[in-house]
């Protein structure tokens, strides 16, 4: 693996809170750490805290106030930098700190204590470790795991972190003015930063390629899905497209290839749609569900799949997935809702012989034995339990250990590269290989995080091909606005998969 340009001590970065602009739309996003769980919201202390102490012994600085309006800005965006590689966009790793202040149910409880009943994710060796090299941090001092937690205490965890890959397909941008960015979002790029992503995101190519910020979400599309994503640049004008899409004054038109020979006409599927796992994001037509509404049509028939035109008048989650899927013709290449996990008939007409932990745990092992868990919307915790638990038989197929070609690097200028070095060498769990100043302006640096388990393993890419449902946002039309993309490749009438 390669490895940042910043070094462990100088990138702080802090996790905002995404309320409407540049990282998010009017409901939260959280950021769950991988090993502590914490929120990437969290504003620190601007000050030192008085080495102070009261008759209750251990003293703990008030809470700072947090600033909802906070955006994502270019301190989150120089984090870390892309490079592109077999037609996948890659992210060097980099050192990320997950901010909270204490919960309640951990006060009392000391940081070990929390550590090992709520955050195993990790081996408490590792927590032991971090903790000696001071990423594991309270109230912004060098953190005891035998510390006892009380109300207001403010942790931070500094994590070595590695992103999944993403098509390094480019995003164009449909419209740019003083109200809206409209883009053609590439499949397989989540909107948000969300589990395992975060500079693989929309908003952080954007932000950072772009110089686009301060962006409010009009809607959402699958991570795997393509096409139309609208972006207002005002709250006024955010408002206003919000509004048409809560009143369902928007119009909605996706294509997708589907398996089989999809009916002639027009098919309407009314099925209600019922979430059965927030965490994972899996629905399934259930009596219980929302009620919903999908008009679908065929446009051509190439022998074994059809391109579909669909029409969703509601906005359920997964909605026009679910609906092919009980229709017997799921998207060719979902990694949901046209597998095996499923049953013989894969859902069709709602026919599931499996409790809905079943299913979830069978749709975990159908893509832990083909090696592509990061195709299904994990919390970024739950996916480092599941290859923790379920990769030890399949450990010499998916994962090969470093060697000498396969360590990261960093293309940095002779003075910052210095004082890296100089700070880095400080930190017995990093790894340095030192050159002179003329060398570093032509050869970079190597570092490697002894302490991430990431950078002892080098795990198989996905090809590009994998990362592409076909599914895509084609036209949205308001009332006085409308937006279209071109059609995909896979959408032609005489397509065909190689």
């Amino acid at each position: 693996m390669r490895c940042p340009r910043s070094c462990l001590f100088r990138v702080r970065a802090v996790g905002a809170r995404m309320s409407g602009a540049a990282g998010g739309d009017k409901r939260k996003e959280i950021e769950e750490e991988p090993g502590l769980g914490l929120q990437g919201n969290g504003q620190p202390p601007t000050k030192k805290p008085r080495n102070k102490k009261g008759k209750s012994g251990r003293y703990v600085p008030p809470p700072r106030k947090k600033n909802p309006g906070i955006s994502f800005s270019h301190q989150h965006f120089r984090e870390t930098q892309y490079y592109f590689e077999n037609g996948l966009r890659k992210v060097f790793p980099y050192y990320f700190d997950f901010q909270t202040y204490c919960k309640g149910r951990w006060v009392g409880k000391t940081l070990r204590e929390v550590f090992s009943s709520e955050f195993r994710v990790e081996p408490m060796e590792y927590y032991t470790q971090a903790a000696e090299a001071g990423r594991i941090r309270l109230n912004e001092e060098p953190a005891d795991l035998n510390t006892v937690l009380k109300n207001n205490d403010f942790m931070r965890n500094t994590v070595h972190r590695h992103e999944p890959p993403v098509t390094a397909q480019p995003m164009e941008i449909l419209t740019q003015n003083q109200e809206v960015v409209v883009v053609d979002k590439p499949a397989s790029i989540p909107v948000h930063p969300c589990g395992r992503f975060r500079h693989n995101t929309i908003i952080f190519i954007l932000g950072k390629e772009h110089g686009l910020t301060e962006l409010h979400t009009i809607h959402r599309l699958d991570r795997l899905a393509s096409g139309v994503l609208m972006f207002a640049r005002t709250l006024e004008m955010s408002k206003k497209m919000d509004q048409q899409v809560r009143e369902r004054q928007v119009q909605k038109e996706y294509v997708c290839r589907v398996q089989g020979e999809f009916p002639d006409g027009e098919i309407t599927c009314e099925e209600p749609i019922l979430i059965i796992s927030y965490k994972v994001g899996v629905c399934r037509v259930d009596p219980s569900g929302k009620p919903c509404r999908t008009l679908f049509q065929k446009l051509s028939y190439n022998g074994t799949s059809s391109v579909v035109r669909c029409f969703p008048y509601t906005g359920r989650t997964h909605q026009i997935r679910v609906h092919l899927q009980y229709l017997g013709h799921p998207i060719v290449n979902d990694p949901v809702y046209n597998t095996e996990a499923w049953g013989p008939q894969r859902g069709k007409e709602g026919k599931v012989d499996k409790s809905n932990d079943e299913l979830l745990k069978a749709l975990v092992d159908v893509h832990r034995f083909k090696e592509s868990l990061d195709l299904l919307d994990l919390p970024e915790e739950e996916h480092h339990c599941t290859m923790e638990r379920g990769s030890i038989e399949n450990t010499e197929r998916s994962i090969l250990p470093l060697n000498s070609q396969t360590e990261g690097t960093i293309d940095v200028k002779s003075e910052v590269a210095e004082e890296q070095v100089e700070k880095a060498a400080d930190d017995k769990s990093v790894e340095v290989t030192k050159s002179t100043a003329s060398e570093l302006e032509e050869k970079p640096i190597v570092v490697k995080d002894t302490l991430c388990g990431e950078c002892k393993l080098v795990r198989k890419d996905p090809s590009a091909k994998d990362l592409v449902m076909y599914l895509h946002a084609l036209h949205y039309k308001g009332l006085d606005w409308e937006y279209s993309s071109m059609l995909p490749k896979w959408a032609a009438a005489n397509w065909r998969e190689d």
